[in-house]
């Protein structure tokens, strides 16, 4: 296990091999929240800060966490040679549509359909540990159900569902767009 207080060029590599990453967030009194992501949603913007972009799916937890606690783990690990476990702790936060600087962060994101706010996160430390334990195994495709569902939408359909959902599960209150991508 080795630690690191920025990301390095290999780390910058192996990023950009990985089709799935694990985001994991909590706040006082709150369950632990873990998702996996995909869709080449995930940008490195500089040795301390990353961000990834977000699609509606069935919940907002991070969204909430991040706004009670600021605490993120994002984990990429290699399902082929060699064998790696990649960890970045940070602080979050949530970056809509209507927020200040969302237009410049957006444009380093191929668009996806569902779009609801980008997660920007400041890079505390990052861990390489050895993933002996993890499986050997291929990607065979990206699925294409939640980009098709959210295309079929409007957008004043999708804000409108956003709008219904104000607490995550355990109650904590979470900021939704109120306008589109541009």
């Amino acid at each position: 296990m080795q630690f690191f207080p920025t990301l390095t060029q290999d780390h910058r590599g192996f990023i950009a091999r990985q089709p799935v990453f694990f985001v994991a967030t909590t706040a006082a009194g709150a369950r632990i929240n873990l998702s996996p992501k995909g869709m080449d949603s995930f940008r490195v913007l500089d040795d301390t800060r990353v961000a990834y972009l977000d699609v509606g799916g069935s919940g907002n937890e991070t969204n909430a966490h991040l706004g009670a606690d600021g605490r993120i783990t994002i984990m990429f690990c290699a399902f082929d040679r060699p064998a790696l476990i990649f960890r970045i702790y940070g602080q979050g936060v949530a970056v809509l549509p209507q927020d200040d600087g969302w237009a410049d962060l957006y444009a380093r994101f191929t668009p996806l359909p569902g779009t609801r706010q980008i997660f920007v996160i400041d890079i505390d430390e990052v861990q390489t540990s050895c993933g002996w334990g993890v499986p050997f195994m291929t990607l065979e495709r990206e699925r294409t159900t939640l980009s098709k569902y959210h295309a079929a939408k409007t957008d004043e359909e999708r804000l409108e569902g956003y709008a219904d959902h104000t607490r995550s599960i355990d109650g904590l209150p979470i900021r939704n767009p109120t306008a589109t991508p541009a």
